[in-house]
Parts: C-alpha cells; sequence; structure tokens
C-alpha cells in the first residue's frame, strides 16, 4: 500500500518531516506532498488544490492509505469519496464536517492584517492564500463520508476544541470508524505530539 500525508492550510510538506522520518524507522513509506507547490501556476481555491492533490494519487496502481490534517483531511476524504475503488484506509486529523462561515470570516480580516512575508514558509502569496480560504466556505461532506466502506480512522487533539465535535460526527457517521482522542496535542497533531500519532497510524494500517 502507498502512504500518502497531505498537510493542512497553515502548512507545507516539511511539517511532516517528523512523522514521516518516524514512519519509515517502522519500515514504512509515506509521501507528503507540498499542496501549494503542486498547485502553482493555477488560479488557487480549494478545487485547484483539489485538481492537484488528484493528480498525485493518479499514477498509483496499488490502494492508497490516505492521512489528512485539516484541510489535507477533507481534500482526502473528497478523493475517497470520489474514487473509494483506490483508498484502502482514510485518516482524519482536526478535519471539520463544516467549514463556520463565521470563524472564515474573521480569519480572512487577520489574514489581511498579516504581513505578506508571513505567507512566504507556506509556500503561497497572501493574495492566493485568502482567496482559498473564501473558496472553501461552502465545504461539507459529512453526508457523502456516511457512504464510505473503507476503514476510517478520526483523531482530534485533546486540545483542539474546535474540531471536537467535527470529529465525534465523523465518527458517528462513518460505519468503518474509529475515534482517537490525542492527548497533549492542539490541532496540529503532526507537529504536537508526532511519537502518538505515529504509534496509533501503525496500530490503525496493521490492522487495516
Amino acid at each position: 500500500m502507498k502512504t500518502i500525508l497531505v498537510h493542512g492550510l497553515g502548512q507545507n510538506s516539511k511539517d511532516w518531516d517528523i512523522v514521516r522520518n518516524k514512519l519509515e524507522e517502522r519500515g514504512i513509506s509515506a509521501a507528503a506532498p507540498d499542496l501549494f507547490s503542486l498547485a502553482k501556476g493555477r488560479k488557487l481555491s480549494y478545487t485547484a488544490l483539489y485538481q492537484a492533490f488528484s493528480e498525485v494519487c493518479r499514477p498509483f496502481e496499488e490502494k492508497l492509505n490516505l492521512c489528512g490534517l485539516s484541510l489535507g483531511g477533507l481534500l482526502a476524504l473528497n478523493y475517497a469519496m470520489q474514487h473509494p475503488e483506490k483508498v484502502n484506509s482514510l485518516v482524519l486529523i482536526g478535519t471539520p464536517f463544516r467549514i463556520p462561515k463565521g470563524l472564515l470570516k474573521f480569519q480572512n480580516i487577520v489574514f489581511g492584517f498579516m504581513p505578506k512575508t508571513a505567507f512566504r514558509n507556506m509556500g503561497v502569496s497572501k493574495k492566493d492564500f485568502i482567496r482559498l480560504s473564501k473558496s472553501m466556505a461552502n465545504l461539507e461532506f459529512m453526508e457523502a463520508a456516511a457512504d464510505l466502506d473503507c476503514p476510517a480512522l478520526v483523531l482530534c487533539g485533546a486540545k483542539d476544541k474546535v474540531n471536537m465535535e467535527s470529529a465525534k460526527r465523523y465518527h458517528e457517521a462513518m460505519k468503518n470508524s474509529r475515534l482517537v482522542i490525542v492527548e497533549d496535542s492542539g490541532h496540529e497533531v503532526n507537529k504536537d505530539n508526532p511519537d502518538e500519532l505515529v504509534r496509533v497510524l501503525r496500530e490503525f494500517w496493521a490492522e487495516n
């Protein structure tokens, strides 16, 4: 099986480095594509990112183990919904079931006051980042997620209060899912508690 780790909106592929290295030490090879680099040259939006992510997945003949954080979770879930025959298992970390429009509007106001240099580490311009954020306003995959048959692991950091309800709702909706709350972690589980994340992932993939 091929394993693909998908980063969140405020991250890039390097934020998976610790997890990837620890997985490889234990015999699990994982790819961590940089979404913004893949979508370079396109007008950045959720649709553009999904198209770029789909192009990463398309060449693999074997089934995929997809693991996504936040936005990465939405992309992985979207791909599993559209290509169930290609997905062996799905891991959703801190993934919202619906984008809170009020919070999104507030975040975009905050982003508007941030200097352009703050977005460089993500490999995206401030203008593109805000456009991408706005394009996610109407995303909601809960109903379609209930139709998935693949094994699913729903993770949420114990301190990630914003996404705790989403994690529980995904778990309730997805008939073949397991819910794990990761202690000593906020939203960015891959950075906050990589050791525990690797342990949980290995256990899940060993069973599936």
